[in-house]
């Protein structure tokens, strides 16, 4: 197959993503996002004739763009715009797994520095501040008291983006100094690790430990109805352990796996790369059909 690859920046996630569809004989263009110019009626030429567009964009605005343009010029794209959207949004995620019966952290939302201390002081301390935009574990603040909530409500609305005025304010969870990360395929778990560190945040990129994790039943629900309510596609569900239950608290549309194809008994990329041929290869059978 022909396939596309969006990204600004070629990481390690991306090179086993290459290296795994080169050695099965498949035909890679990459296409650097950067370099690109997106006319809205006739596509680029780095667009003809392929059968799967992945996305693999580091920025948010690039990648919201450049998978509605691959929509718009009829080539499959992985994730689709949808998806994307909703996961780029940490309000549009959240609503979308409250909506759908996925248990998630408890959040208000606000629009000012007063309404949003007001939720504060109502979910109590701690409590946690998120930008409604962002990854890696940046920007988060756990905040523990009145005079650190108005410290960093202060300096965020003077950080002057937009973004940095809408406050996300949610629960903090009380978890077993780990959360767990799944990489699914339209639901279907391909791999699992826990993330495990002393500090609150337990994300990989924060040097996190990982180890790989079993799914219970319960889990693969959760993941599978997490992914339905987003759009499904390659999808990084993370879930933490509240009691005798989950929480999923985020699903990601530019899924990182390089921590857990290092941590698992498993050749991720081969697998992710066999569900892209499925994939292709359906897009293909609908489009003869049409």
């Amino acid at each position: 197959m022909n396939v596309g690859l969006l990204y600004s920046r070629i990481r390690k996630d991306e090179k086993l993503l290459l290296t795994e569809l080169r050695e099965r004989g498949h035909d890679v263009e990459k296409i650097d996002v950067r370099k690109q110019r997106f006319n809205l009626a006739e596509a680029p030429d780095a667009f003809t004739d392929l059968d799967i567009v992945i996305d693999r964009c580091l920025a948010t605005s690039r990648s919201l763009y450049a998978t509605k343009f691959c929509e718009a010029y009829g080539v499959p794209v992985v994730n689709g715009n949808e998806t994307a959207e909703i996961c780029s949004d940490k309000v549009k995620n959240s609503l979308a797994l409250e909506a759908a019966g996925v248990p998630t952290p408890n959040t208000d939302v606000a629009f000012t520095t007063e309404a949003a201390l007001e939720s504060i002081e109502t979910f109590g301390y701690p409590c946690v501040l998120k930008p409604v935009i962002g990854s890696w574990g940046r920007l988060m603040a756990k905040i523990d008291s009145r005079d650190a909530a108005e410290a960093i409500l202060e300096h965020k609305a003077t950080l002057g983006h937009y973004e940095h005025k809408v406050f996300y304010i949610q629960e903090f969870v009380e978890k077993p100094g780990r959360d767990i990360r799944v990489l699914a395929v339209d639901g279907e778990p391909v791999a699992s690790m826990a993330r495990s560190s002393e500090h609150w945040l337990t994300n990989a990129a924060k040097g996190a430990e990982t180890e790989p994790f079993e799914l219970d039943d319960r889990a693969r629900e959760l993941v599978q109805l997490s992914s339905d309510a987003v759009g499904g596609g390659l999808l990084g569900v993370d879930l933490m352990e509240a009691g005798d239950d989950y929480t999923v608290h985020e699903v990601n549309h530019t899924v990182e796996f390089k921590a857990l194809d290092a941590a698992v008994d498993l050749d991720v990329a081969g697998t992710v790369v066999d569900w892209l041929e499925a994939k292709a290869e359906e897009a293909g059978e609908l489009e003869v059909s049409a």
